[in-house]
């Protein structure tokens, strides 16, 4: 629990140049694999509720990415690209000298 961090206001995002915006999220070439799934999709949307979005709905246009650190150094950086863009996990575990086996 020491290394977990939690940004309500979302700062870290702008700090990292993190993706924003409707194009980002709904017409990029690398959300289009998220909405390929479209059936998938709607079933994990089924007790989806309004309640359990934040007040700032423009939240949900905000991309994310994957950073590896030990201590203060960036081992890994990587920014999405749109929706359901995500960092290879081979490529996180390298960064972190984990084996895959």
């Amino acid at each position: 629990m020491e290394c977990l961090y939690a940004d309500p206001e979302r700062r870290a995002y702008d700090l990292l140049g993190l993706y924003y915006g409707l194009g980002r999220t709904f017409f990029n070439p690398a959300s289009t694999k998220v909405f390929s799934r479209f059936e998938s999709l709607k079933m994990a949307m089924e007790n989806y509720t309004i309640q359990a979005t934040p007040n700032d709905r423009s939240s949900v246009l905000q991309q994310g990415g994957m950073f590896v650190f030990k201590g203060k150094k960036l081992l890994y950086a990587r920014k999405d690209e749109g929706t359901g863009d995500h960092a290879p996990l081979d490529d996180v575990f390298s960064a972190c000298n984990v084996s895959v086996a």
